[in-house]
């Protein structure tokens, strides 16, 4: 299990008590570390396994066939590999549904040229890898796919996934503002109860085929969503969304990682144009143990929170840290709005956090670049290459996945079957506590033929 990457970092993490626990102490998680209002969510469990026997995008035993099944149901998988999407969304429409991306074998699954829209209730996702992707596609044609997005859904829980490439945003809370007469029903009507844990979402792209123009953005929790969890996830080189908190919504963060944001990290924006006719909600964001680092695409002088737009935001922060590339301090708070929105300092937190492990600020950066990613015990070459830039201070903000790679190819899938017994089928963990094609315990760097000679030809 996880518990073996994660131990040297949590021997040192204090247990925060601070309000109540989500839901009732009875009701099971959904796996080991799940936290947040979505917890408890079922996902599946209990429902027919569905196994994905081809890397093909569509068809019988296919992943876009298994997700868009009905009744409850856990998807599993028996070959590992790339799909290829070709420019379609995956759109997740039935409820009770956990995808099991680390019962793949090696090299697990990657989904290439694709988005994936949550549009329904109590799902749980965790180590697959969505690189979508400009795919050649002309700038302002209109190919503007979110890598992971929730729309008008509840209760999932987005785990150790992988995001690269969108053309929208990376991972995101989302869904319609007002759907009802006043804010306790907009936010039933929106997304809510949504925790992104453990991911590597990086490289948004910015000058490419969303129709709107630069769009290099990490994530986007829109207006009155609430309860809305990132913890211990990494954003790496996006323009700005890290994340962007619209009017009325309701954010919990901890010990997230943002490298390198360019022109904005965390922010808040209520827009008037947007809440015409409407009465203003006052957003909450509480952050805690966060780091923000500039890096070569930041402006100078970035705040590590910044507020637009005419709402209120009430904001508890607390022992977090924003440092330029050179490690000189950036100001908390900034504007980008000369309006009459105002920043409510509140003096305790926002939401329970009774439920989590905090690490202390100066532990943030070393412990989740070792966990933050799908398969962390088996990481491709792209997530190598991002996570060791974060490290060394390297990478930039990029318009399209050629400047740094290319997708990776297609190829036979390898093949392994799914034994039922071999797993505990009400968290999807691996009884033995070995994970498929779990060969390290940490990050490996990919080593050029010439890097392994100089080495002595060990890694």
């Amino acid at each position: 299990m996880l518990k073996k990457l994660w131990l040297a970092a949590l021997l040192i993490a204090p247990t925060v008590p601070a309000g109540p626990v989500f839901a009732a102490d009875s009701a099971p998680i959904a796996f080991p570390g799940a936290v947040g209002p979505a917890a408890q969510t079922p996902g599946g469990r209990g429902g027919q396994i569905i196994r994905v026997t081809t890397l093909a995008p569509d068809g019988p035993g296919s992943f876009k066939a298994a997700v868009e099944a009905a009744g409850p149901r856990i998807v599993v998988f028996e070959v590992g590999g790339v799909i290829d999407l070709g420019r379609t969304t995956i759109t997740i429409e039935h409820p009770y549904l956990t995808i099991a991306g680390q019962t793949a074998p090696g090299p697990g699954i990657t989904l290439i040229r694709t988005g994936i829209d949550v549009k329904t209730h109590d799902v749980v996702m965790r180590h697959l890898r969505v690189y979508t992707g400009v795919d050649g596609q002309p700038k302002r044609s209109g190919w503007e796919a979110d890598a992971f997005s929730t729309v008008g859904a509840h209760d999932v829980v987005v785990d150790h996934c992988t995001f690269l490439w969108a053309l929208d945003e990376n991972m995101s809370a989302s869904g319609p503002r007002f759907n009802g007469k006043d804010v306790a029903e907009w936010r039933e009507g929106t997304s809510k109860n949504v925790t992104f844990s453990n991911n590597l979402a990086a490289e948004g792209l910015a000058d490419a085929s969303h129709p709107k123009g630069e769009h290099s953005k990490g994530s986007l929790v829109h207006d009155n969503t609430s309860g809305i969890v990132f913890y211990r996830n990494i954003w790496a080189h996006n323009v700005e969304r890290a994340p962007l908190v619209k009017g009325g919504a309701q954010v919990l963060m901890i010990n997230n990682l943002i490298y390198n944001p360019k022109h904005r990290a965390v922010h808040y924006n209520l827009m008037n144009l947007e809440w015409v006719g409407h009465r203003y909600a006052t957003g909450q964001i509480t952050a805690i143990g966060n780091v923000m680092r500039g890096g070569n695409d930041t402006d100078e002088g970035l705040p590590f929170l910044m507020l637009g737009g005419d709402g209120d935001l009430e904001y508890y922060g607390k022992d977090n840290l924003a440092v330029d590339r050179h490690g000189n301090p950036l100001p908390e708070f900034g504007r980008y709005g000369e309006t009459q929105a105002k920043l409510i300092r509140a003096k305790a937190p926002l939401a329970p956090l009774a439920s989590y492990r905090i690490l202390p600020v100066r532990d943030v950066e070393t412990s989740v670049l070792s966990t933050a990613g799908a398969r962390p015990w088996a990481r491709d070459a792209e997530e190598i290459r991002i996570l060791f830039f974060v490290a060394e201070g390297r990478g930039q903000v990029i318009d399209d996945e050629k400047q740094v790679s290319a997708y990776p190819k297609v190829a036979a899938p390898v093949r392994a079957p799914f034994v039922d017994g071999d797993w505990d089928l009400a968290t999807m963990e691996p009884k033995s506590g070995t994970y498929p094609a779990q060969t390290a315990p940490m990050p490996q760097e990919h080593l050029s033929a010439r890097d392994l000679d100089s080495r002595g030809g060990v890694k």
